[in-house]
């Protein structure tokens, strides 16, 4: 697909934790696993900005009249629960959001002002985040191309959401306060794959000031997609930097299919959806359908709307975008035309409903079987979003998938839910704090690359990998005290990668604990071919290496050892050795290793079994040629 003729443009909000205490109060960063046992409810309604504006994103979230539960940890306090105001912004996190401006030739703001930035889908207790600017017009060389930093914020994270049940979504206070630097590029990546490979370089540069949290979670960017004729969405939250280039393509696939269901539209005349919904119970007074009479037997009602010229436009493109906004109301979903008869509604059904609403060929219609007051409000919903079908695609903030792909989540937000923080003193920004930070900053990650390759004479792609996965200081510690370079760089690279697929915590592993694997490992107490496995039980058991390696019975063999197993094997082989001579090796080998991997060093086992069955052929040839 030819990304740059569709106009795509592509924009990436990173946001990343540092690894300093929370913004607001010195309770420790972190996520906690069991919650001290408080509880307690909030619900949250929308407020006025300073001119009197209400955000829309926030009206839409109101509507879903849902109510918050929090549980408080060990590492919040009130002022998480919004109890108490908040403390003096935490200096060291200021001075690291600097540090990065810094890094990235940004222009630092005289002076820092905390703002409330309104969110009320209950991530923050108050009912807002507070958010400073920091930097203005910065930016990043990625391959050749410069990627503009307009704005670089310091803002507190959002608390973790648990899960949700009818009415009622649960957080945990962990995570809320936890501060994070928030990284807005320009809109010039055109891209799927660059978008992935911008999104490598900022956490690269993140990760070289040793001042961010690693794992799961700590790093998480909103992608703003557009293409020629669509319209900004933003995919909020993503996580998994291998599907960033996924979640882009299916972006541009919905928006091309939203643009050509909008040409079809105009085409058939469509004009408006101007429409009510109507009673069509009695329709369905003996039908066979569960999901309806479920909701019949508890005093519910059928409504149905006509879409007219909307036929063949629903099923796999603007249906799931009408269930998604019929759902804000609380409806569990929808029915429509393009789909059934199906879920237990007949042809017979399906039949009378077109009747009962005059429907014409291009004519589809909508169900939703619920209470009256939820279903018409469903509608209420839906009638918006449908009306902008026939414009093409309407701006909002979507949520990402594990397949991929996203759901419509809410409106864009707009500059309505900004207004100042009072609680919260100006900080200034002076030369002299400034100049200390610039005279610590770190080296930056295409210089450690090429450092990297050169000084440990591993393979540019490698050094890197390690660079982009933020375990090149790691790499370093390990290979300047122990040698073993490239299998350091394999271990980090390729035998983790593996045991995460497994879904073991390796980065869990805490670095004195390697740097005691890689110490056995110069002292031959097992060879490397025995590393994944000490590792995989390293990381499941949660033990030192020397536990591991005694559980798993591994132990280095000595050379007289080895040579022993070697004899063995080429006992056993005589009639393939004296068929194939030298061309029996490859073999031979694969039966040693068979008997000795783990326990011993894959090139010390092929240099002694080429001696080994050297000596034997020149026994061999000497004993012939006595015969002779």
């Amino acid at each position: 697909m030819d990304y740059r003729a569709l106009g795509l443009k592509v924009g990436l909000e990173i946001h990343q934790q540092l690894a300093t205490h929370k913004l607001f109060c010195a309770c420790a960063s972190g996520l906690v696993d069991a919650p001290g046992g408080l509880r307690f409810r909030r619900r949250l309604r929308p407020t006025q900005s300073e001119l009197g504006e209400v955000d829309a994103a926030a009206i839409e979230e109101a509507k879903r009249r849902l109510m918050f539960v929090y549980e408080a940890t060990p590492n919040s306090c009130l002022v998480e629960a919004d109890e108490e105001p908040p403390h003096l912004p935490n200096p060291e996190a200021l001075d690291i959001a600097l540090e990065i401006a810094l890094l990235l030739d940004a222009k630092p703001v005289a002076e820092v002002d905390f703002m409330r930035k309104l969110v009320i889908d209950g991530s923050n207790t108050a009912g807002f985040q507070r958010s400073a600017l920091v930097a203005l017009d910065g930016h990043l060389e990625v391959g050749g191309k410069r990627i503009g930093v307009p704005t670089l914020l310091l803002e507190e994270d959002a608390a973790r959401k648990l899960g949700e049940a009818e009415g009622e979504v649960v957080y945990r206070l962990d995570r809320l306060g936890i501060p994070l630097v928030e990284i807005a590029t320009t809109p010039n990546i055109e891209t799927p794959e660059e978008a992935r490979e911008v999104a490598l370089a900022f956490g690269s540069l993140l990760r070289a000031t040793r001042k961010v949290m690693r794992g799961i979670g700590t790093i998480r960017e909103d992608v703003n997609v557009s293409i020629e004729g669509g319209a900004r969405i933003e995919i909020k939250g993503v996580q998994e930097l291998r599907l960033m280039a996924t979640f882009v393509e299916k972006e541009v696939e919905r928006q091309r299919m939203l643009l050509e269901v909008a040409a079809e539209l105009r085409r058939r005349g469509v004009r408006s959806v101007a429409s009510e919904p109507r009673d069509l119970t009695a329709l369905f007074r003996g039908t066979e359908s569960k999901v309806v009479a479920s909701a019949l037997k508890k005093g519910g009602v059928v409504l149905g709307m006509a879409f007219p010229g909307f036929a063949g436009l629903l099923k796999d493109k603007l249906g799931p975008e009408l269930a998604a906004h019929a759902r804000i109301a609380g409806v569990g979903g929808i029915f429509h035309s393009d789909e059934l008869p199906t879920y237990g509604i007949t042809p017979a059904e399906v039949e009378a409903v077109r009747r009962e609403l005059k429907l014409g060929a291009q004519d589809a219609f909508v169900l939703i079987a619920e209470e009256e007051g939820r279903a018409r409000a469903a509608f209420d919903e839906m009638l918006p979003r449908a009306a902008a079908a026939i414009q093409g695609v309407p701006p909002e903030t979507r949520e990402p998938r594990p397949d991929g792909t996203t759901a419509y989540s809410r409106p864009l937000p707009g500059r309505a839910r900004m207004y100042p923080e009072t609680d919260v003193p100006p900080i200034r920004v002076t030369s002299e704090r400034l100049e200390r930070i610039r005279e610590g900053l770190p080296e930056r990650p295409e210089i450690t690359v090429g450092r990297l390759a050169r000084e440990y004479e591993i393979h540019d792609q490698q050094a890197r990998q390690l660079v982009q996965e933020g375990v090149d200081d790691v790499f370093e510690m390990i290979a300047r005290e122990f040698g073993e370079a490239r299998v350091v760089a394999t271990v980090l690279l390729y035998t983790f990668g593996e045991l995460r697929r497994e879904n073991l915590d390796v980065d869990g592993i805490p670095v004195d604990r390697l740097r005691e694997l890689f110490s056995l490992l110069k002292a031959g107490r097992f060879a490397k071919e025995a590393m994944p496995e000490i590792l995989r039980e390293m990381a499941r058991r949660g033990v030192r290496a020397t536990d591991a390696i005694s559980v798993l019975g591994v132990k280095g063999l000595s050379r007289e050892e080895l040579e022993g197993i070697v004899d063995s094997v080429l006992d056993e082989s005589a009639d393939a050795i004296a068929a194939r001579g030298e061309g029996a090796d490859k073999a031979l080998m694969g039966r040693v290793m068979e008997r000795v991997r783990g326990k011993a060093d894959g090139k010390l086992v092929s240099d002694v079994l080429h001696e080994r069955l050297a000596a034997r052929l020149r026994g061999k040839s000497k004993e012939g040629k006595r015969k002779r």
